[in-house]
């Protein structure tokens, strides 16, 4: 029979980068667990990357740049400050393509619509495509050939609340179809799903940085907020999604009549249980109670319900408050504009060592015509990244501009 475990690996290390968890001793102490791996697993981890160019360009950030089309994944907040009335954008970015692999790739469709003045709705679609695949049973014989797939999609309402500030909610469909009909010792495999919610804040305000006007912004998002997701019938292992805690902020200034400048840096946190460390036996099984249960040497149970497992996320990790430092990765990004027609773009993303060491630099252009608008990043980093040395793109359409065009 088909081993889910197998599945879910795979799909973490498309997402993201192969990771290897340690078998923790009962001799390891909590203070040497720093340096060690123990990052934070969860299903769909595809919800957590970011599918358009713009953001890709500045190290993954985006929450509180200025608003535009791709807010949604971002912070949806930012729609309601956005001049045009609607528009929409698609994006693609191709998987693993430094290893020779072509059938991978994830796409995205957004758009969104202005109902008032003070309000906006939204919409996007992210479709992501492992390839194709071949099932096997527990001694090589093939079962079967298919395409597993998961996607995402949502709607959002953002609303202005001040001449400073807005808010922001939105529902998300989540569906993991990485089974594709199999068995996992005679309980059938069944696509995972979920339901999930954000909700969000973006405030920025006119600033003077010396001689020059500029602009402040911040921003918060809290994504993902939904039930555990289960692959088999019998619902007996369940896993968290990526909930997650975005915190932003961006300073822009006009450099002349011509020029500007953005410089942006955003915070993530996981709001997901840090695995604990177990004691283990002397042929290093986990050790179990008289329930048979693993008994927690350090940190946390992660077996509690989603809203418990966001507080606890904050306090939990085996190696004290050192590793929940660890938890929280950073972007960094610049974006210059010359006539808001022209953009350059560079960022840089860090992650901890002990938590998928995923560090990397990015660079990207822009490029805005009267109706359509064009960005590319690229990202430079090792060849376990599944996007290195890979080029993605977003194409916009402005119906705005559309409109009057078609009326001159």
């Amino acid at each position: 029979m088909l081993k889910i475990s197998k599945l879910l690996p795979i799909a973490a290390f498309i997402a993201f980068n192969s990771y290897t968890v340690p078998v923790f001793s009962q001799t390891v102490s909590v203070g040497e667990l720093n340096g060690q791996m123990n990052y934070i697993p969860t299903a769909v981890p595809f919800l957590t990357i970011d599918p358009e160019s713009r953001g890709g360009a500045l190290g993954d950030a985006g929450v509180a740049t200025s608003q535009d089309v791709n807010s949604m994944h971002w912070n949806p907040a930012k729609y309601a400050f956005i001049q045009n009335n609607s528009g929409i954008a698609v994006s693609y970015s191709p998987w693993l393509r430094n290893l020779g692999i072509s059938d991978i790739d994830l796409a995205y469709l957004t758009g969104y619509l202005r109902i008032s003045k003070d309000q906006v709705i939204a919409s996007s679609f992210r479709y992501f495509s492992l390839g194709q695949l071949t099932f096997t049973d527990n001694v090589g014989n093939t079962l079967k050939t298919a395409n597993p797939n998961e996607f995402a999609f949502d709607a959002g309402y953002s609303r202005l609340f001040s001449e400073h500030f807005s808010g922001a909610v939105a529902f998300r469909y989540i569906r993991s179809d990485l089974g594709q009909g199999t068995q996992v010792e005679g309980v059938d495999v069944i696509a995972g799903q979920s339901f999930a919610a954000d909700i969000a804040a973006y405030y920025n305000k006119a600033i003077k940085l010396g001689d020059k006007n500029g602009k402040l912004a911040l921003g918060l998002d809290i994504s993902n907020m939904g039930n555990k997701m289960y692959y088999t019938a019998d619902q007996k292992t369940k896993d968290f999604i990526p909930t997650n805690l975005r915190l932003g902020v961006a300073v822009s200034a006009d450099l002349d009549e011509y020029n500007s400048m953005t410089v942006t840096m955003d915070f993530n946190k996981l709001l997901v249980p840090t695995p604990p460390i177990y004691y283990t036996t002397k042929g290093g099984q986990d050790s179990v109670d008289l329930n048979n249960n693993p008994v927690i040497q350090s940190g946390k149970n992660p077996n509690v319900s989603v809203l418990t497992g966001m507080i606890q996320s904050f306090y939990d990790a085996p190696g004290g408050f050192q590793e929940e430092l660890q938890e929280i990765t950073y972007s960094i990004g610049a974006e210059y504009w010359y006539r808001k027609q022209f953009a350059l773009r560079t960022g840089y993303f860090h992650e901890a060592a002990s938590k998928g060491n995923r560090k990397y630099a990015t660079f990207g252009v822009g490029l805005k015509l009267n109706v359509i608008g064009f960005d590319f990043s690229y990202l430079v980093a090792n060849e376990a990244n599944p996007l290195a040395n890979t080029l993605r793109f977003t194409i916009s359409l402005d119906f705005d501009a559309l409109r009057k065009q078609k009326s001159t």
